[in-house]
């Protein structure tokens, strides 16, 4: 927070000069990031280059102030080291792991392990609460939990299927009629964190970016699932399920938006992301071609960003799965096209951080 506001302030009287002298201005700040790598070299004559949290703080509040034209001859880093700082610096701000004390049971020994092991080869159909049972009849207690860590990371079937398809079966056979939802975050340039609610739809990849908030309520979610419903229209009749984890801001009322049409709610295990896949590789896939790329300001130009990625996404992106199609794309196939490079046309997307590529009519 003290990061934070030190640098608005120091952004804040560096832009003083550049409404008033807009002219020297941009002289006056290659001239302060020159005489400040000159001090870095100063330090640091017998040994490779290293900026410090002071340096980085400092040109990163000047980079503003320089053309982006100028930055090859007087920028001592590339924007992409920009982000790679700012990154660095959300990634340290919520890393809790040199704080956390070890909690809990103690662990397991390694004798029980092999014995949980034996006994799940030698019954392939006991699951992990009838191995449970076995040892504590042969003075062994232990928590089905642990037995079901110990077979999951072994690679052994924690609970063996009896009757019915699995769930990558289930959800592969019900992909037409399934819509995901799922939260996920985005830091600001300032270290301010917001929160973005996704639904996929299985069946055509179609992505629905509803809302971006810094304070998510079960009452925000809620409104998001009545925009969604008015968003879909008809088309909601033809889903059958919503596929959702356990988190409290989904509550009854954001279930009743999608059982009155007749949508029954599925809820995926606790910590248990892959039964939501779908959804969570969508969420991976906006982190890596938008989000790692650019710096999120505010609330407004997440809004922004996320929806022009959402029309690209939807609009042009191919999928494996719908034969390179995008989402909203018809279902014939493209008509080829000669190879005349005059005769491509590029969109540059979100300032040219992706690219669109068509033929000229």
């Amino acid at each position: 927070m003290i990061v934070s506001l030190l640098y608005r302030a120091t952004r804040g009287l560096l832009s003083v000069p550049a409404v008033l002298l807009r002219r020297d201005t941009a002289k006056d700040a290659e001239l302060l990031v020159l005489r400040h790598e000159n001090t870095v070299l100063r330090r640091q004559l017998n040994g490779p280059v290293r900026y410090e949290p002071a340096d980085r703080f400092w040109l990163a509040a000047l980079s503003s102030l320089i053309p982006r034209h100028r930055w090859r001859d007087v920028f001592p880093v590339t924007p992409g080291t920009l982000l790679a700082w700012h990154r660095g610096l959300i990634a340290r701000k919520w890393d809790f792991s040199a704080r956390r004390r070890r909690t809990g049971r103690p662990p397991t020994t390694a004798a029980l392990k092999r014995l949980v092991l034996r006994l799940a080869r030698e019954n392939p159909r006991w699951g992990h609460r009838r191995i449970q049972g076995e040892l504590a009849g042969l003075g062994h207690p232990i928590a089905s939990s642990t037995v079901w860590q110990i077979l999951h990371a072994a690679g052994i079937d924690p609970a063996p299927r009896r009757t019915g398809p699995s769930w990558r079966e289930f959800l592969a056979a019900q992909a037409e009629g399934i819509i995901a939802a799922d939260f996920f975050h985005l830091d600001t340039v300032t270290g301010r964190r917001l929160y973005a609610l996704v639904f996929l739809e299985h069946g055509t990849r179609r992505v629905h970016i509803t809302g971006v908030t810094a304070h998510p309520t079960a009452q925000w979610a809620t409104q998001q699932a009545r925009n969604l419903a008015a968003d879909l229209g008809t088309r909601l009749d033809s889903l059958r399920f919503v596929l959702r984890d356990r988190d409290t801001k989904y509550t009854d009322s954001f279930d009743a938006v999608f059982k009155a049409e007749e949508t029954d709610v599925l809820l995926s295990a606790p910590q248990a992301p892959r039964m939501n896949a779908h959804c969570e590789r969508v969420i991976g896939t906006v982190r890596r071609e938008a989000l790692d790329h650019v710096l999120i300001m505010n609330e407004a130009h997440a809004r922004q960003v996320l929806a022009e990625y959402r029309n690209h996404y939807n609009r042009h992106r191919p999928h494996r799965t719908r034969d390179q199609r995008p989402p909203e794309a018809q279902e014939q196939p493209a008509v080829p096209h000669q190879l005349e490079p005059s005769r491509l046309l590029r969109t540059r997307v979100l300032g040219g951080v992706i690219n669109e590529y068509r033929y000229a009519a």
